[in-house]
C-alpha cells in the first residue's frame, strides 16, 4: 500500500494511468478509520496486482483532501485517470462494502 502525502498524492493517484487506484482517506483522531485500517490492508494484500492501493492521512494533507471533496472520515475512494469514480463515506465504510466496491473494478 502506497502511503501518499501532500507532495506525492497527485503523482500517485491523479496522474496514474495504468488502471484503478484505491485511496483510503483517514485521519489521526478518527477511531472508525483506525478500526478499518487493518481490514483495508488485508484487502490491499488480497487484491495486490489487480489495483493500486494507496492511503492519505488527511491530518497532514488537509488541502489535498479538501480538493478531493473529502470533508468527513473515513472515506474510501476509487480513481481512474485522475477522476473519482466511486466512494464510500463514513457509515457506508464497512469491510463488506469496501470489498464489494473493489470487486467492481478489478
Amino acid at each position: 500500500m502506497v502511503e501518499c502525502d501532500k507532495k506525492n498524492f497527485d503523482e500517485e493517484v491523479l496522474e496514474y494511468k495504468d488502471g484503478y487506484v484505491f485511496v483510503d482517506f483517514f485521519g489521526d483522531g478518527c477511531e472508525p478509520c483506525m478500526a478499518l485500517m487493518p481490514h483495508v490492508h488485508e484487502l490491499a494484500d488480497k487484491y495486490d496486482g489487480k489495483m493500486k492501493f494507496t492511503s492519505l492521512n488527511t491530518t497532514h494533507a488537509r488541502r489535498a483532501a479538501i480538493k478531493q471533496k473529502v470533508l468527513g472520515l473515513p472515506v474510501m475512494a476509487i480513481y481512474k485517470d485522475g477522476e473519482k469514480v466511486e466512494e464510500l463515506v463514513k457509515d457506508d465504510c464497512t469491510v463488506e462494502a469496501i470489498e464489494a466496491m473493489i470487486q467492481k473494478y478489478i
